[in-house]
């Protein structure tokens, strides 16, 4: 018996949805479709543990080819199918369940697993014919889905603190204690807010681990000093979503850039950041430059919509990632910030970067 989670369950929703529908919807910054702009779908490619299988539609008709044999199935098939797993998926409270029903489909189509084989970066690849060049471009996704909880776009470490030093004050061991202790539910807020009553202020200095420092230089060379700035934000003001907080450095702007001519400095090197991460950048090990084969998100939405964002449009693409993202506090104990720490007579304070969609 084939058992998953809703974002699992996604996947062979979108497989079925976009067969059924024979054509990619892009999204806008909203999430919500671009008038006149789809992409009619060719083929759609999935890897499965027991061999490559090739969903070629033609008309009304769905032609399975892989291992010699060839399988057709009419289109009504997977609209219907299609369906029946947003509503089971939709009704599931369950965290991991199956179902029955669409398991048989799935067989009998030769689609043995939730998830795409793990030796591929995509969760599905689509071949589509975009009718403004005539090329017919592959193009792979990661399929993130709204029938579930929001998933995080750059997951919590150690590996993603930054350092500031406390300046301009002293603080004996149990004023240290004191500021330490405070265990309200907005506790990492109040402490900081506590350092300034006290007369502190905070300097960044660095991240905590070097490799992400340089991953960030390499994708701009101010990032870490933007990306602090935004992080201090999130943990001393009201501001959680990513667009508020790049227009509240925006207005402040720490850096002074020249602003005369309203460059978007602050938004243009996020969107970049954002982007790299969506597409392989991960804080933990060297980054390269290069992207995964996965060029974009297919975003599976609480009505059963399946939209395409990709590389491809970078605009939508680069506009999504900024507008439904936010910042969001990990456990501090377990990652290791929000607390007073002295090194050699010196003062600092970590704070941690997360980011996690906001649907």
């Amino acid at each position: 018996m084939i058992t998953g989670n809703k974002g699992e369950w996604s996947e062979i929703y979108a497989l079925f949805k976009l067969l059924g529908d024979k054509q990619l919807f892009l999204g806008d910054k909203d999430i919500e479709k671009l008038e006149g702009l789809v992409y009619p779908i060719i083929k759609i490619l999935r890897s499965e543990n027991n061999g490559n299988f090739e969903y070629s539609i033609q008309d009304e008709i769905i032609l399975i080819s892989g291992d010699e044999q060839v399988l057709k199935i009419p289109i009504k098939q997977f609209k219907e199918k299609a369906l029946f797993l947003l509503n089971a998926i939709k009704e599931n409270q369950e965290r991991t369940f199956s179902v029955p029903e669409i398991e048989e489909f799935m067989q009998s189509i030769n689609c043995i697993s939730l998830k795409a084989s793990s030796s591929a970066k995509t969760d599905i690849t689509i071949v589509v014919h975009d009718q403004r060049t005539n090329q017919q471009p592959t193009l792979g996704f990661s399929i993130k889905s709204q029938l579930g909880s929001p998933s995080t776009l750059l997951n919590a470490g150690k590996t993603t603190n930054f350092i500031f030093k406390i300046s301009d004050i002293v603080l004996s061991k149990s004023e240290i204690e004191e500021v330490n202790s405070i265990s309200s539910r907005s506790k990492i807020m109040d402490r900081i807010s506590a350092i300034q009553t006290k007369g502190g202020s905070f300097k960044f200095v660095k991240t905590e681990r070097q490799i992400f420092s340089n991953n960030l230089v390499l994708i701009d060379s101010l990032l870490p000093q933007i990306l602090s700035q935004i992080v201090f934000d999130f943990y001393s003001s009201e501001y959680s979503h990513l667009t508020d907080l790049v227009n509240q450095t925006s207005d402040k702007n720490p850096l002074d850039f020249d602003i005369e001519n309203e460059h978007k400095f602050y938004e243009y090197k996020i969107k970049r950041f954002l982007t790299d991460v969506a597409l392989g950048m991960m804080p933990s090990k060297v980054w390269s430059g290069k992207y995964d084969a996965t060029g974009g998100y297919l975003i599976v939405k609480g009505n059963g919509d399946v939209l395409c964002y990709h590389i491809y449009n970078r605009n939508e693409f680069e506009d999504y990632l900024l507008n439904n993202t936010k910042l969001d506090t990990a456990s501090s104990s377990r990652h290791g910030f929000g607390e007073i720490y002295q090194e050699d007579d010196q003062l600092y304070f970590n704070l941690n970067l997360q980011i996690r969609f906001t649907k």
